[in-house]
Parts: C-alpha cells; structure tokens; sequence
C-alpha cells in the first residue's frame, strides 16, 4: 500500500512554511484530538498521521530527508545500507511509535502501585447571606471508604497479598521492540493485578478484595465568603477511596445560591427596592432598607425622584478575592396611591390648584355615591 504523502495530510503545499505547518498543524490535531474523539480509531489514527507529519516537516533536517527520500529517510543512514534493510517497508505507525512512545492510549501510562480512587460530584445549596459571608456546612455523603475490617489491603484478615507473578510486583509490564530508531522500551498496567503488584488469594469478605466499602458519611465543607451561584469547590483527597488502599480521589462540590425575594446579586453588589409615598418623596423622610445583617434605616433626601438609588458602601457581599465587600443599592420607587378617599382627593386638589396644575375632574357623584355606601 503506497505511503500517504506528509505534505496531504496536513494538508498544505510543499513550499510551506513554518508558521503555515505549525498552523496547520493545531488546527487538525484540535480537531482529532483523541480527549475531543474518545473510543473513535478512526480520529485517533488520523491524530497519528498528523503528528507524525508534524513531527517531520517542522525539523528541517527531516523534512530535507522526507523530501529526498521518503519516510525512509527520515531513518537517517544512507538509502539502501543495512539499517534499510533491517527494517524493511516503514509507515506511520511504526514512526509515531518511535517519536512518542507506545501507541495505547497515545501513549499516557497509568501510575502502579495502589489505584487512586475516582472523582465523585455532589451539590450543596447555600443562602444568599452564606454566599456572601462563608459558612460551614455538612453534608451527608454516601461514597467508597476504606475497608476497616482488611484495613484496606483487600485480603482477609490473618493474609497477605501474593506478589504478582505477571510483573513480579512491579505493577507494569515492560517490553522492548525494534523500531526505526533503535530499542524502544514500552510500559502497560499490568492486567493481572490491576496495576498494584500483588494479586489476592483469600478476599476479604467485608469489600470482596476492593479494599473499599461504602458509606454514608457527615462531610464538613468550609464554603469561603463571596462564592457565586454555579461555582465550584474542588476537595482534592476527600472522595472517594482508591482500590486496595489506593488515594482518595477528588470531591467536586457544585454549590447552588437560593434566590433571596428581596434582593439581586450583580457581582458582589446587591440591589434592592423600597416604596415610598409622593408626599414622602416630595417632603423627605427616614424609611428602612433590608440588608444582609438585618433592617438599616436610611434618609430620603427631600425632592427624591422615582427610581433614585441610595447606595450603602460595604453592605454587599464579601469579595472572594480580595478584602473588602460590595455595596447594596436602593433603589427608590414612588407608589402612587390609587385608592383614595373623599379627603386625600380633596387635599390633593387643592395642592395641585395651589401649584397651578391641571387634573382631571372626578366624576359626578363619585364622592356621593361613596357617601352613601357608608
């Protein structure tokens, strides 16, 4: 099968520069990235293509050789000496080997010994004011701990573990090949222990070898101050346990904020509104604001107009970063009265006769009908 041509694979021409390759280059690899395309061997195999295709055009050295002779060439030696003939047709693959390592999971390798255990999420619904002043708070959690009657080893009480006779103990199974470049040294989990070196005869009967039970347990969070509705505490070792006495893994808690009837939440400033009378409005008064610490009496200058903000310095939410807090915002609304009586219309009539403002006359026998309700 003719080999493909690297310059097509990446899709540019062969007077390419640099940039154009490098270019080139993340735009594909971002698109076929195996964590963009998991469990697809066609992506994966395509990723292949373009990073070995990378790997060469970039070095200019390599891509003189590409370019003489092939993907031969990039072997090094001379075309048609030993070297040559040792390894006989190269492709791709054989080439990503070389340059990145082993082909299995593009070439990531897990840890030996004990396995880490796997992240776990929970959420947690906080206040406004525990939102903006930090809390404590628990939470009832059921995940792996580890097996109290093994104490996490897996074997039953009065055993041990036997070494593992695949890795000898190791936890990884080593193997050298022959590639282009010389003796490559590839590394796997080992499969018969799981990657811990020890294999377990007389299970424990409490975790069935695991070494992890699980539970539900009272988890103590310490939310920090200024926290958002949406954020995300990340507890690194307070998940779940790992296998046979492995780390904990990592406990993402998604913390949701309750909606507070008398406020809104614009970064760390509060906004919230109260009601006052024209006469109020026009007069000036004393009226009271809530706040998160509790009601806050504030002045209402004579002459205020509908929608006019009063603005209390540090009586918002703490800011998460950093000292300080946000400010709450009043915001001032003028309830016009739409329920008057015969003496409130009449007063009100005068004053806009004494100001020389035209109203609308009432009705006939508004008043009196009123009257004789009575």
């Amino acid at each position: 099968m003719p080999e493909r041509d690297l310059y097509e694979i990446l899709g540019i021409a062969r007077t390419a520069t640099l940039d154009e390759i490098k270019k080139a280059y993340r735009q594909k690899a971002r698109s076929l990235h195996p964590d963009t395309n998991p469990d697809d061997p066609a992506a994966e195999a395509e990723f292949k293509e373009v990073s070995v295709a990378y790997e060469i055009l970039s070095d200019p050295e390599r891509r003189s050789q590409y370019d003489q002779f092939g993907l031969r060439g990039v072997m090094g030696g001379q075309p048609g000496g030993p070297e040559w003939q040792q390894f006989g047709d190269v492709g791709l693959g054989d080439l990503f080997e070389a340059f990145f390592g082993a082909m299995g999971g593009m070439g990531r390798r897990g840890p030996t010994g004990p396995i880490a255990g796997p992240d776990a999420e929970v959420t947690l619904a906080l206040t406004l004011a525990e939102a903006a002043f930090g809390a404590q708070k628990d939470l009832e959690v059921r995940l792996p701990v580890a097996c109290e009657a093994c104490d996490a080893t897996g074997a039953a009480p009065g055993t041990t573990a036997a070494t593992c006779d695949a890795c000898n103990g190791v936890g990884e199974v080593r193997r050298v090949r022959q590639s282009i470049l010389g003796q490559v040294m590839t590394s796997t989990p080992c499969q018969r222990c799981q990657g811990t070196g020890a294999i377990i005869t007389a299970p424990c009967a409490e975790c069935h070898g695991e070494g992890r039970t699980s539970e539900s347990r009272s988890l103590r969070v310490d939310v920090p101050a200024g926290v958002e509705d949406g954020s995300t505490m990340r507890l690194t070792g307070r998940g779940p346990a790992g296998f046979r006495g492995g780390p904990n893994g990592t406990l993402y808690v998604h913390l949701g904020v309750e909606d507070d009837a008398r406020f809104e939440r614009h970064g760390d400033d509060l906004h919230t509104v109260v009601g006052i009378s024209p006469a109020q409005a026009a007069l000036g008064t004393t009226v009271t604001a809530p706040t998160l610490e509790g009601d806050e009496s504030i002045e209402v200058a004579r002459g205020t107009q509908p929608g006019q903000v009063v603005r209390l310095r540090n009586r918002g939410v703490t800011h998460l970063r950093g000292r300080g807090r946000g400010d709450l915002h009043v915001h001032l609304r003028v309830d016009i009265p739409d329920d008057l009586d015969e003496e409130s219309d009449r007063l009100l009539r005068e004053l806009a006769e004494h100001r020389g403002e035209a109203v609308t006359e009432p009705h006939a026998g508004l008043f009196s009908r009123l009257r004789s309700r009575r």
